[in-house]
């Protein structure tokens, strides 16, 4: 065995994370190199040096890639008894995720969080160190669950090592990553030393470190693969050296002289399950090979005492390097050994691997595989087997059915690349209706996904019209997919097109009232013109958003339905409650890739209500989020609101300007900063494209805004025509939101006479509503009114009243706007400045400390914020210490003072 040499940056990091993991706290590293870099050496070094850690190791497997959560369950295998102990939601995902019950599709951030939890729980009696070698070699399904393990471990005494090939789509990119390159020269020329029994010539040395690029691996095979005379100079090397890619060759020629049992008994290995001895033997006995044909490979090294391979790139080399009907003859051996019921997925995938040709029942197996792997979750494991199923399907209708599975297996795996490939191969089979209906819908997902959203209205369109009478739910689930992409469009054209169509549809008219239907049917009606008959559907899907038994986040988050209902009734208390519900429901059940969507809409009802703070640490904690599932936040358009009633101008313009879509949330949050600012035209221009498309939602956000700008700018046409819509709808609607913002805007446009009253009956209604930010901009206005009019006394009260609020709140801009009206009535307001809510204490310190203040328990924080118990009380420990207090009944008050 040849010792680890150099590497000693490599090995102080190393020993760094170990270190700290023994400390109490967590730690995270990819070590990413090309094959031969010394990855599994350097596993292996700090496994052998932490005998007073709990390590858990475990390999990918190239043939066991397809297999969802394969890796995972061999990893938290020590710890699966503590499953019963995991919050519900977790548990239940976890026994999904690894076939243990058949509740439903297993929702992998609950898969991931119920790692962590598992992970934190197993570290309190001892550190746990989890090595993983081959990451590139992981089912997809275990490595998004580790990584997003990788970005949520704190304070857990637990670590987490991948060594992986570098590639740049590997689910654990974007971890801290150590690049494994060659040895430097010294140290090349020590492991090249130490690899030689005999000579080694000084110029032999240096050719073959150059020649190797100071590969460690290629090295030590080197030395055992050239001849005495070669490394001592006397008989010329060979040209071009055996290295680089041709590694796996190298192990090949190793294997190439054992005898046919030994090398077939190799490749079983390389193909079955790791860690499962008592599977490969009953294997090996099927395929007639003794026992004691494994000792040539264990005299080679080849294998471990273990029945390992000695070297990950000796298992490719075996499995690679093999003939296929070799391949199949180990294949059907595993098929048949394993157990037809509790291995029924593993069976079906290599009686698959064993086949050549055409044959329905092995497709059908794997149909029903697939079935089983969509249930836990396993959607590339779904997909894998649906694609292999098609190969395999002998009727062209079968295959082209199962190509469609596959592709949309792979949309929610958010791969639209291999989706299209798949749709292009089923496309000649398609002959029946909801197979080209499912197909096309398919493609809808896959234009959206490229940010063609243009597209994809009129294929779902015509989806939905071709099985309209056939399947009418799955034609009104299209029709709702639909009318999403098109609000996400400035098409009008569409949008008009699309809304007589589904008010026409047969499908429509034996709809359910379900929040989605409702929501679908009042867009569209309100489209169509009708507005008022549009606000009772709307209402309705608010309530049905409000008290449905049956909520489920399988298309448009429920956030987002919630908050374009209420905007365009000027609904905030059923829009408030609406997403109360919403927001429990996606913690309960652990929908965190919707809850991202969640925390935005609730960031903007807490900025409405003047609570900015709050406002603020819904999108840490939505930063948080986004950071904890690997996702990118975009160009961060959600805090772009925050930014812009804030009066923070230079942040807010250089989000606006690296939008790469002006969409109606970035037009209306600028043209707020610009009217805050006194800059009406600006505002106006923001403005116009809300009022000419009218969409649901959008528009109505737009349309007081657009009067008060228009006003003040002198395009008295644009605040008429935006007036008029007011006038439309906001009487029909009938809430005090909507009246009062229309008693504003008439104000503005209203004669002396009548304009104090309106701006009076603005501040009365507005005053019945939770929207304080534009209570405060009715007495801002009202205030500016009378103090253009003289009545100086009179516009100190409103203005102090716009003034106090808007600074209570944190609106810079606007109490600035207000500072200097009460200047020139005389008055002289202390000028505003951007407050710093929080102290010391970090975003996410602060949610933990509110949560504890209202007197969650540890473990209830820990399931709110996802976080695990022990991170809980790391904070807790930090909050106690800088908030200088030692109990939980001082909290509420140190933070007010904080």
């Amino acid at each position: 065995m040849v010792p680890l040499i150099g590497r000693h940056d490599e090995r102080r990091v190393l020993a760094e994370l170990v270190a700290g993991v023994r400390d109490g706290r967590s730690g995270t590293l990819v070590l990413a190199g090309e094959p031969g870099t010394g990855k599994t050496s350097l596993l292996d070094h700090v496994a052998a040096g932490s005998p007073d850690l709990r390590v858990v190791a475990i390999a990918g497997v190239e043939p066991e890639s397809c297999l969802g959560y394969a890796a995972l369950h061999r990893l938290l295998r020590p710890w699966l008894s503590g499953l019963d102990a995991l919050p519900g939601p977790q548990r239940d995902a976890l026994r999904a995720a690894f076939g243990h019950t058949a509740d439903g599709p297993a929702d992998r951030y609950l898969v991931g969080m119920a790692t962590l939890t598992l992970l934190a729980d197993a570290s309190a009696p001892e550190p746990v160190l989890c090595v993983i070698d081959d990451a590139h070699w992981l089912d997809r399904e275990s490595a998004d669950a580790l990584a997003f393990v990788a970005r949520r471990l704190y304070a857990e005494a637990a670590g987490l090592l991948f060594a992986t090939r570098p590639e740049p789509q590997s689910p654990v990119a974007g971890l801290p990553t150590l690049a494994l390159g060659g040895l430097p020269g010294d140290d090349a020329l020590s492991l090249l030393s130490a690899s030689v029994t005999g000579h080694l010539d000084r110029t032999v040395a240096a050719t073959v470190i150059a020649g190797t690029e100071g590969n460690p691996l290629a090295l030590i095979e080197l030395a055992r693969t050239l001849r005495p005379g070669q490394l001592a100079g006397v008989v010329p090397l060979p040209a071009p050296l055996p290295v680089g890619e041709l590694l796996e060759t190298h192990f090949q020629q190793q294997i190439r002289p054992l005898p046919e049992d030994t090398r077939r008994f190799l490749l079983l290995v390389s193909a079955a399950p790791p860690q499962n001895p008592a599977l490969l033997w009953r294997a090996a006995a099927e395929l007639g090979i003794a026992a004691h044909r494994a000792d040539p490979a264990l005299s080679a090294g080849l294998l471990t005492s273990t029945l390992e391979f000695r070297h990950p790139l000796i298992r490719s080399a075996v499995y690679r390097g093999a003939a296929p009907a070799d391949r199949r003859r180990v294949h059907a051996a595993l098929a048949d050994v394993h157990d037809p019921e509790a291995e029924a997925d593993r069976q079906a995938w290599h009686r698959a691997q064993a086949t050549i040709g055409l044959d329905e029942q092995v497709a059908a197996q794997l149909e029903r595989a697939s079935e089983r792997a969509r249930s836990r979750g396993g959607h590339a494991e779904q997909a894998a087997f649906l694609a292999r199923a098609a190969e395999l399907s002998p009727d062209p209708r079968a295959q082209a059915a199962r190509l469609v599975a596959a592709a949309r297996a792979q949309l929610v795996l958010g791969d639209p690349a291999a989706a299209g490939r798949m749709l292009d191969r089923a496309e000649p089979g398609l002959d029946q209706p909801v197979a080209r209906a499912l197909a096309r819908q398919a493609r809808a997902t896959t234009a959206m996904y490229s940010g063609a959203y243009g597209a994809a209205p009129g294929l779902l369109l015509g989806a939905a019209e071709s099985i309209t009478g056939r399947d009418d739910a799955l034609a009104r689930k299209m029709m709702f997919e639909a009318m999403q992409a098109v609000l996400a469009t400035d098409d009008q054209e569409t949008m008009r097109d699309l809304a007589r169509a589904v008010l026409a549809s047969p499908a429509i008219r034996s709809a359910p009232p379900t929040y989605a239907n409702q929501f679908l049917i009042g867009c569209a009606t309100r489209i169509a013109g009708d507005y008022q008959a549009a606000v009772p559907i709307m209402r309705g899907a608010l309530a049905a958003l409000e008290t449905d038994e049956n909520l489920c986040e399988d298309g448009p988050p429920l956030a987002v339905i919630s908050i374009l209902a209420a905007d365009d009734l000027w609904d905030d208390e059923a829009g408030r409650r609406a997403w109360d519900r919403i927001e429990a429901y996606d913690r309960r059940s652990g929908a965190l890739g919707t809850l991202r969507a969640t925390l935005a809409v609730g960031s903007t009802w807490e900025l409405r209500a003047g609570r900015f703070e709050a406002a603020g640490a819904m999108q840490d904690e939505l930063a948080d989020l986004v950071n904890m599932l690997g996702a990118t936040h975009g160009e961060h358009s959600q805090r772009i609101e925050l930014l812009a009633w804030s009066g923070r101008e230079t942040e807010a313009r250089s989000v606006a300007a690296r939008a790469t879509v002006a969409h109606h949330f970035v037009r209306t949050s600028m043209a707020v900063l610009e009217i805050s600012l006194g800059r009406y035209p600006e505002a106006l221009e923001w403005l116009r494209p809300s009022l000419e498309r009218d969409k649901p939602g959008a528009a109505t956000r737009a349309l007081h805004e657009i009067v008060e700008a228009g006003v003040r700018s002198g395009d008295h046409r644009a605040a008429k025509a935006a007036l008029v819509r007011m006038e439309e709808r906001a009487p029909v609607s009938g809430t005090p939101w909507g009246l009062g913002l229309l008693a504003r805007c008439r104000a503005l446009m209203a004669d002396d006479e009548q304009a104090e009253e309106l701006y009076r009956e603005s501040v009365t209604l507005l005053g019945r509503t939770s929207v304080r930010t534009e209570l405060a901009r009715s007495h801002l206005v009202h205030g500016e009114w009378l103090r253009r009019r003289r009545r100086r006394a009179d516009a100190r009260v409103a203005l102090r009243t716009a003034h106090d609020m808007f600074s209570r709140m944190g609106a810079v801009a606007f109490a600035e706007r207000a500072r200097t009206e009460l200047a020139a009535t005389g008055d002289r307001p202390r000028p505003s400045v951007a407050s710093s809510p929080g102290g010391e204490l970090t975003p996410q310190e602060r949610q933990v400390a509110s949560l504890a203040a209202a007197g969650a328990t540890n473990a209830e924080i820990a399931a709110r914020l996802f976080l695990s118990t022990s991170t809980v009380e790391y904070h807790l420990t930090r909050i106690f210490r800088k908030l200088a207090i030692t109990s939980r009944r001082k909290l509420a008050a140190a933070l007010v003072r904080s």
